[in-house]
């Protein structure tokens, strides 16, 4: 079996890769499992820099094909704030995903709604030579001024899809790696894996 490494550290980016990706005879490896410690400075300035810059230097440290990605949310009203440093969104240093979702709806509490915004993701396949392919993933929702739901991680509590009347974190596993934007950016680099990895 062809092996992959997920080139990051956050436990719920680790599980949604293992559930996209569980059928399609990879075996995918964690950097714990390797033993493998990077901290890569995410300093590009777009998802596609970030996502390759992880991608490329698991690859090397490992010797492994890596898939990594970078995403964020774009709320319309914050001029596509938080963006880039969705991760990072906070007034407080060593925030968590609460920390980070409370200071979202402060900035967004005198703007006017609804508050249209999106998520996006672009993935990054790099080999250890130094190759990198991309693929990206968009979903257009509304954040709500209320939590809801207890699934997913970051800002799903609060991200609406009003076609469903369900918030990310309230969807199940299969609907929301249907709907997603990572689930739309990986459906879309299995066949580049699936070359690279038979290949290597």
């Amino acid at each position: 079996m062809n092996k992959l490494l997920i080139a990051t550290n956050n436990k719920g980016k680790v599980k949604e890769l293992q559930e996209l990706l569980e059928n399609e005879n990879i075996e995918l490896i964690t950097p714990a499992q390797i033993n493998l410690t990077l901290d890569v400075l995410e300093n590009g300035s777009t998802y596609a820099e970030n996502a390759a810059k992880k991608a490329l230097a698991f690859a090397q440290a490992s010797g492994l094909i890596s898939i990594a990605d970078d995403s964020g949310l774009e709320v319309d009203a914050l001029d596509g704030a938080p963006g880039l440093y969705s991760a990072r969104y906070s007034s407080k240093p060593n925030a968590t995903d609460a920390d980070r979702r409370s200071f979202l709806l402060e900035n967004l509490r005198d703007k006017p709604q609804p508050w249209t915004a999106r998520f996006r993701a672009t993935i990054a396949i790099a080999t250890p030579s130094g190759s990198i392919q991309y693929t990206e993933g968009i979903c257009e929702g509304l954040i709500i001024s209320e939590e809801r739901g207890t699934g997913g991680f970051g800002y799903d509590p609060i991200f609406l899809f009003p076609e469903f009347g369900m918030t990310m974190a309230e969807l199940d596993s299969n609907e929301k790696n249907r709907l997603s934007h990572r689930g739309q950016a990986v459906l879309k680099a299995k066949s580049i894996l699936l070359t690279d990895l038979t290949q290597n």
